[in-house]
């Protein structure tokens, strides 16, 4: 099932600061980019014009691409939407081999408004330490040298057990979807929690305050994550951002490995989303930290694009 663009979310209950972030979304169009074979699932097409009319509704001004696991290291369709969405308007995490990447790559990415590369543990279940840290390693030291971020999708427990390890990287890191949080599981993880909200407070570890579906299963308020929300919050307001998660995806655990079924986007409601982070965030200051200063900082939105 490809984007309804009459499924637009609630509007906002107030409007939103300019200069506005969602800082994760995707694209999909396999017409134009093939999915990588060695996927997990196939989507339905989203493309820039439905992303651009979504994103209106909602009164964001800023977005931030996300390279999906779908089309594995090529980054040709983020690099695309990039180009027609505007470096005044976008950036991009893209997803790359740390080990055969060139630096030559790595510029022209660079040039073309990308930010940081992701690494998706969730969707590959790694859960050995080991092997996880080392990857880390690998990708904050192939990207530190451009100012780019480091962001991992990974449950919470994959990362407390890597707190310590973020803290000693030159690049920054962003947590997924709340830091990997489930608000059903949180009574038997209170020590990874609060590792996690130590390493937030202490390090150089953003959090995205996104996707409330992937982190709770009280829908369709999610009411149970206000907890954990101000928790990170208040550990460091200058290190979380917001997204929406779009086109919202499934749930690798539904997924029976046919390809040749397109899977549906979820029906969420991003705009009701939004109103929780306005109920979490009372202040216009903290609002205008989350939604426009901290991403605007990590991804560098006041560059000039090359020429």
């Amino acid at each position: 099932m490809n984007v309804d663009p009459q499924d637009y979310p609630t509007r906002p209950l107030a409007a939103l600061p300019s200069g506005s972030c969602d800082c994760h979304v995707h694209l999909f169009d396999a017409a134009r980019f093939p999915f990588a074979p060695n996927r997990s699932y196939t989507p339905g097409r989203a493309r820039v014009a439905d992303l651009l009319a979504f994103e209106a509704r909602l009164g964001i001004e800023r977005i931030v691409l996300v390279q999906p696991s779908v089309y594995g290291t090529d980054n040709a369709a983020l690099l695309a939407g990039l180009r027609e969405l505007g470096l005044h308007r976008a950036r991009g995490v893209a997803v790359i081999d740390p080990h055969t990447a060139t630096h030559a790559e790595l510029q022209a990415l660079h040039d073309q408004g990308v930010r940081g590369i992701r690494l998706n543990l969730q969707v590959r279940g790694e859960r050995d330490l080991s092997v996880a840290s080392a990857q880390l390693r690998r990708a904050s030291d192939v990207v530190a040298p451009l100012g780019w971020a480091v962001q991992i999708y990974a449950d919470l427990d994959v990362v407390a057990g890597l707190a310590s390890d973020i803290t000693r990287l030159d690049a920054p890191v962003v947590l997924d979807h709340f830091a990997g949080a489930r608000a059903d599981k949180l009574p038997g993880q209170q020590a990874a929690f609060a590792t996690v909200a130590d390493l937030v407070k202490h390090g150089n570890a953003y959090v995205k305050l996104s996707a409330p579906y992937r982190a709770s299963r009280q829908a369709p308020r999610f009411d149970d994550l206000a907890s954990i929300a101000r928790a990170l919050i208040d550990a460091r307001p200058d290190r979380m951002l917001w997204a929406s998660d779009w086109p919202h995806t499934g749930s690798a655990g539904s997924r029976d490995g046919d390809l040749t079924r397109i899977e549906p986007f979820r029906r969420e409601d991003a705009g009701g989303a939004l109103n929780q982070l306005l109920g979490w965030t009372d202040a216009a200051a903290l609002r205008q930290r989350i939604l426009v200063d901290n991403p605007a900082r990590l991804y560098r939105f006041a560059e000039q694009p090359a020429t």
